[in-house]
């Protein structure tokens, strides 16, 4: 069974193929700049050669036909047919409250889905783009819908109501739902098949660092709390995202530099966090590097995020009543073992002891990074959203 996983935003589309028989993927690669000049597609070739195909892809069908003709391309693709191709999957950013699982995607689900738009301006449009433009060309293929709050729902309400009037979650649905919920279910339970333990029973934090960043505190394989809230922006200080911040520095500031709701949200979301502050990147390579170089601005940025992942597991330790196993994944979490260094730094009273030799060697692959002696396990295990969806896709076939 071939699965093709679509992820669809704004002005780019990501994809992967999967042989579901092997779960190997088998073509990869996306589209950049819908919409602008100098869109393109990026594809990984079997040999792993990167492949740059120009094309104007003014919206989102031409976008999706010119990948689906890549796909069979005698030069570039993996199948010989678009026949081939058993059902597409999906990633969904906003569910809301009516999705807690995956779910074929029909008239009903399309029209509840979005009915979310307004909690995901930005997203859920764009992958409703993906789904309509997969309906022109493949009509009688079916689609998937994977959600990325979907884990999130298991959350109890004290967990996740905010402290303001109710009434406003009966009438526009205010409260926490969380994101990067495909990544935190898929590495949760990864993470125990790697360790060869049950889910059930386990305390897991599961931290999600990168250019945007969440953690999650998973109990019993389910979702108790996570960081981000009604929108990605709330918890964590992220690349481009504040992460935590003062309402009532947000209303001071829009007073105070003359922003409108438009403004503000522009200033929180894309000109703040490790950018804001360090006013040199918000990529964490080149903050590094800054940092290397003595640059101040830098070094407090670096200090800052780490510190907010820090403060967050040690909220979700007492949250969970303890903590069995620590994973980091995403980019930074995967990859930059210097964080991983600093965040579990002086955090042996948790029974938290790191191997410093090994973590310095763990790069974007499946490891333990603590000592033999540690009461809580601390893992990297490289997330994998696109093969948890493609699964899923699977599962609800086969029903």
């Amino acid at each position: 069974m071939k699965i093709l996983v679509l992820n669809c935003g704004s002005s780019s589309i990501k994809y992967k193929l999967f042989d579901m028989t092997t779960k190997e993927v088998i073509a990869q690669g996306g589209i950049e700049k819908i919409g602008l000049k100098g869109s393109f597609l990026k594809l990984t070739l079997p040999n792993g050669e990167k492949k740059v195909l120009e094309k104007d892809i003014p919206e989102h069908t031409i976008g999706v036909e010119f990948i689906l003709n890549t796909l069979i391309n005698p030069e570039y693709g993996a199948i010989k047919s678009l026949d081939e191709i058993n059902a597409v999957g999906h990633r969904m950013v906003h569910g809301g409250e009516r999705f807690s699982e995956s779910v074929l995607l029909n008239k009903e689900v399309l029209e509840a889905f979005t009915a979310c738009n307004d909690l995901a301006p930005l997203h859920n449009p764009a992958n409703l783009k993906g789904v309509n433009a997969v309906s022109a060309i493949l009509p009688n293929i079916p689609q998937i819908g994977v959600f990325d709050t979907a884990f999130h729902q298991t959350m109890p309400d004290y967990a996740y109501m905010y402290a303001i009037p109710y009434e406003m979650y009966e009438k526009y649905g205010v409260r926490r739902y969380g994101f990067h919920g495909t990544s935190h279910r898929y590495v949760s339970k990864r993470v125990c098949e790697f360790l060869g333990v049950n889910p059930v029973g386990q305390k897991i934090i599961t931290c999600h660092i990168g250019n945007g960043g969440s953690i999650a505190a998973v109990k019993d394989g389910k979702c108790m709390d996570t960081t981000m809230g009604l929108t990605p922006l709330e918890g964590l200080m992220m690349g481009t995202r504040s992460g935590d911040i003062d309402a009532g520095a947000v209303t001071f500031i829009m007073e105070k530099e003359g922003l409108n709701t438009t403004g503000v949200s522009n200033l929180l979301n894309k000109k703040s966090g490790v950018l804001g502050i360090s006013g040199v990147s918000s990529d964490m390579r080149e903050l590094l590097a800054a940092c290397a170089n003595g640059n101040e601005r830098a070094i407090l940025a670096e200090k800052m995020y780490y510190y907010r992942i820090k403060k967050y597991i040690g909220a979700y330790a007492a949250a969970l009543g303890g903590v069995d196993i620590i994973l980091f994944t995403g980019g930074v979490g995967e990859n930059q073992f210097e964080c991983r260094e600093a965040v579990c730094k002086d955090m042996e009273f948790m029974g938290i002891k790191l191997d410093s030799a090994v973590n310095a060697k763990v790069r974007g692959e499946e490891a333990v990074i603590s000592t033999a002696d540690s009461k809580v396990k601390v893992v990297v295990i490289p997330t994998d959203e696109e093969l948890l969806i493609a699964s899923d896709t699977m599962d609800i076939l086969k029903k």
